[in-house]
C-alpha cells in the first residue's frame, strides 16, 4: 500500500526574529476567517505576521494582533480572526500585515513533542449510570530538542539563549518534511549542555507552549 509516514530528516524548527518587510494592505472583507488583499504579496502558508494600520470604530480587533497567514492566494490570504460585522477599513491602503522573521535552530539531532493534553473533569452524580466526563481546556505542554551545541556559531540557539534570558515570549514555527507546519508562541523554559570523556557536547533546549498550535499543511 502507499506509505504515510514522514520522514525526520529534514525537519527544522525556527524563532521570530527582528520584523521583515511589510505588506500593504488594499483590501479588506470581514468575516471568518478575515480575508485581506494584496497585489502579488510574498507570504505564504504558515507565516506569522503583525497587523497594524487598519482604521475604523472596531480596528483594535486587528491593530497589533499577531496571527497566522492562511488561505494564501496570489493577491489575498486570511487570518484567523473573526470581524463578521465589524466596521474595519484599510485604512486608505496604509494597513500592513509584517512578517516576522525567522532564525532556523540549528545543530538538531532530535525534538520530543508538542506534548499536549487536558484535564479530564468528572461530572458524575448519584444519578449516573456510567462515569460522566468533560474535556478541560488544552494545554499544549512542551517540545524538547535535543542539540548539538555549537552557542558560538549558531544564530538561531543564540536566540533562544537570549530569549530565555530575557524571558521574552516568541513565536516558533516547526517544519517536517512534507512542508506542514505548527506555529505556536512559548518560552524558552531551560537550556543544558552535557558531555563526556570522547564524545561531543550536547544541549537540550525546553520551550513551553503557552497557546494553541496553528497547523498548517497543503490544502488546508
Amino acid at each position: 500500500g502507499k506509505k504515510v509516514a514522514i520522514e525526520s530528516q529534514g525537519t527544522k524548527l525556527e524563532i521570530s526574529g527582528t520584523s521583515g518587510e511589510a505588506v500593504t494592505v488594499t483590501e479588506l472583507t470581514v468575516g471568518y476567517p478575515t480575508i485581506l488583499g494584496a497585489t502579488a504579496h510574498s507570504l505564504a502558508e504558515g507565516d506569522i505576521v503583525t497587523l497594524s494600520n487598519f482604521a475604523g470604530d472596531d480596528a483594535a480587533t486587528l491593530n497589533s494582533k499577531v496571527v497566522v497567514v492562511r488561505f494564501v492566494t496570489d493577491d489575498t490570504f486570511a487570518v484567523g480572526i473573526d470581524t463578521t460585522g465589524k466596521t474595519i477599513t484599510d485604512n486608505t491602503d496604509q494597513a500592513l500585515a509584517t512578517p516576522l522573521e525567522w532564525t532556523e535552530i540549528g545543530e538538531v539531532v532530535s525534538f520530543d513533542g508538542p506534548s499536549g493534553t487536558a484535564s479530564v473533569i468528572d461530572v458524575s452524580h448519584l444519578g449516573s449510570t456510567a462515569k460522566e466526563k468533560l474535556i478541560g481546556l488544552p494545554d499544549e505542554g512542551q517540545i524538547t530538542l535535543s542539540v548539538n551545541w555549537d552557542l558560538e556559531n549558531d544564530t538561531g540557539q543564540q536566540a533562544a539563549m537570549d530569549a530565555r534570558a530575557a524571558r521574552t515570549e516568541k513565536n516558533f514555527k516547526l517544519t517536517f518534511s512534507d512542508a506542514s507546519t505548527a506555529t505556536f508562541a512559548g518560552y524558552v523554559l531551560g537550556m543544558s549542555v552535557s558531555g563526556g570523556v570522547d564524545g561531543k557536547v550536547e544541549g537540550s533546549i525546553t520551550i513551553e507552549i503557552t497557546d494553541d498550535i496553528t497547523w498548517s499543511y497543503e490544502g488546508a
